[in-house]
């Protein structure tokens, strides 16, 4: 990608990668202090809405590389557009579905049916992000960059599973304290960035997701 067309993709001086590694790093911090106890409950789910903030400036920033075209990492095309607002729609839901999550969950004297009907919709949208990587893979024209998407969520689910299957059995031998079901997509989520990672060193792009 030209310089020209860097400093457009850019938000605040800053590539959708920085953003990307940003929200990481975030969620990767909350884990280990969730990890360690030292933050539990409503104050987690709180928490947890803040590195979600980042994806106002991440999808301003892509949409702009996107625009500016680039070297089959964010190739100019329809899918990759669509795929962008599929995501910004399923962040939005999330963070208001856990708003009304955290108020469930302070509320004094609420129904546990209405706690139940709080919790679905957070893992509603994660579905939607994850509904909008498939069809990326499926509208996708270019075959190089449908190759990268698809290499990079197998690398991502191989180290989900391999994380959630090693950490499941050291449960068992309480090495380990327990993870809360909802960090295997978060898991995932990292994963795509190791993947993106992967394809840079092995074909020189990073990829579309």
């Amino acid at each position: 990608m030209s310089e020209q067309a860097d400093k457009n993709a850019a938000v605040m001086g800053r590539s959708p990668a920085f953003w990307g590694a940003l929200m990481g790093v975030s969620y990767a911090a909350i884990g280990g202090l969730a990890g360690t106890g030292a933050i539990e409950g409503t104050a987690l789910l709180i928490l947890m809405l803040v590195p979600m903030v980042m994806m106002v400036p991440l999808i301003k920033s892509a949409n702009r590389r996107v625009d500016a075209g680039g070297n089959a990492c964010f190739a100019k095309g329809e899918a990759q557009k669509r795929y962008l607002k599929r995501v910004a729609i399923s962040s939005s839901i999330y963070m208001f579905a856990m708003a009304g999550l955290v108020f469930a969950e302070n509320a004094e004297g609420i129904a546990d049916t209405w706690r139940i009907l709080a919790a679905i919709p957070p893992g509603l949208a994660i579905i939607g992000v994850f509904w909008a990587i498939g069809r990326l893979i499926v509208e996708e024209q270019d075959e190089f960059i449908r190759m990268l998407v698809v290499r990079q969520s197998l690398i991502a689910t191989a180290i989900t599973l391999s994380i959630a299957s090693v950490w499941g059995f050291l449960e068992i031998a309480d090495a380990v304290p327990h993870a809360d079901a909802y960090w295997w997509a978060v898991v995932w989520f990292a994963g795509l960035g190791i993947g993106a990672a992967s394809n840079r060193v092995e074909y020189g792009a990073w990829g579309a997701v």
